[in-house]
């Protein structure tokens, strides 16, 4: 695993060259080109409140009642109507647990490191506090969501496929983190990790144009690498891993995108007609213009 791992960061080391041979930087990127904007007063007390958020939720969503010996044997019934995508987890080796465990945590710590190789970047580089600082506020919010949102354990309560399988005893079965299926909070976090290198990227490299949409692409592989072992580990069905894909890959994308804001970007107004009076909030994004 270890030997794929190190491909893999060859293979990124490998592209980011490639990408800036064929893209050279130009004389207008220089020193003056700063596309994020960071409010130290906001985002460093978005960090620690993320963290002191994350720190009180953790035990929230780990220490949830155990199962019960009825609620995994209605467990019987429910996999005879579970639909077909999501049936696929409950036909897995559950020898093989923990190995596929292992290899989805050096995926997870494998994958929130990643970022660092935009410091090869000559233009990332020069800016480096400030997009360290966003890519802290991006990994304090991602969890945050999956801890306190109603996509989130929080909320949910879907049993693991471990408690599906017969071939486990009940005390592999009936711990309370195993009401914790919903949604992925390992793919979450990667994905909100390599999404946000391929934006960072693209934010600072402009002259890639349609190009970013294979950043994109190829952000979506760890993630995916990581929701495969996480179904192989029985601690999540395929669309556990989907729904968090998109969670991370939204906060991955749209977390840099507001520190490109500026004023030309919200415009407030009044309004008024025969039946109210209001405000106007208008926001362009940079990635509508």
């Amino acid at each position: 695993m270890k030997t794929y791992l190190l491909k893999f960061i060859i293979l990124v080391f490998w592209g980011i060259s490639l990408v800036e041979q064929v893209y050279p930087q130009s004389s207008a990127s220089d020193s003056l080109f700063h596309p994020y904007k960071v409010n130290y007063w906001v985002t460093a007390p978005i960090i620690g409140v993320g963290l002191v958020t994350n720190y009180i939720g953790i035990p929230l969503t780990q220490n949830k009642d155990e199962l019960t010996p009825l609620e995994i044997e209605a467990l019987k019934r429910e996999r005879e109507i579970l639909n077909g995508f999501d049936s696929w987890a409950l036909k897995q080796d559950p020898s093989q647990i923990d190995v596929f465990e292992k290899y989805s945590d050096y995926t997870l710590m494998t994958g929130v490191v990643l970022p660092a190789l935009l410091l090869f970047d000559k233009q990332i580089r020069k800016d480096w506090s400030d997009v360290l600082l966003i890519y802290l506020e991006t990994m304090s919010i991602t969890p945050n969501i999956y801890e306190w949102s109603f996509l989130g354990p929080a909320f949910q309560n879907r049993i693991r496929p471990v408690a599906y399988y017969d071939q486990l005893n009940f005390d592999q079965k009936k711990a309370g983190n195993n009401r914790n299926s919903f949604y992925s909070g390992h793919v979450a976090s990667v994905a909100a990790s390599t999404f946000f290198m391929a934006k960072v990227f693209s934010d600072y490299h402009p002259e890639i144009g349609a190009y970013e949409f294979l950043l994109y692409a190829a952000a979506t592989i760890p993630p995916l690498v990581l929701g495969y072992f996480r179904v192989k580990a029985l601690k999540h069905f395929p669309s556990d891993v989907i729904v968090g894909l998109a969670v991370g890959a939204f906060c991955g994308i749209i977390i840099p995108e507001f520190h490109r804001l500026s004023e030309e970007d919200i415009k407030l107004g009044l309004y008024s007609n025969s039946e109210a009076i209001g405000i106007t909030l208008n926001w362009q994004p940079n990635i509508l213009k």
